[in-house]
């Protein structure tokens, strides 16, 4: 997948394999819907940095959810 082209695949995956990597419980609260291609280079930048880190701390989980959460469409 090249993740360097913006299209609302590569958020759709994006934003699946974060869930999955942070075992949401709630998956319907983080949907690929409530982003779009403005925010693609910070998504982008989020997905990176969770798919290279092999676990998180509680803070950590909760300042990715709040950066996740001010990208959302408005």
């Amino acid at each position: 997948m090249d993740l360097s082209v913006k299209s609302v695949e590569n958020v759709e995956y994006m934003i699946e394999k974060i869930k999955e990597k942070l075992n949401v419980v709630n998956a319907g609260a983080i949907k690929p819907t409530h982003f779009d291609e403005e925010m693609y280079e910070e998504l982008r930048d989020i997905y990176e940095m969770i798919m290279k880190k092999g676990s998180f701390s509680i803070n950590e989980m909760q300042a990715i959810v709040e950066e996740l959460g001010n990208l959302r469409k408005q």
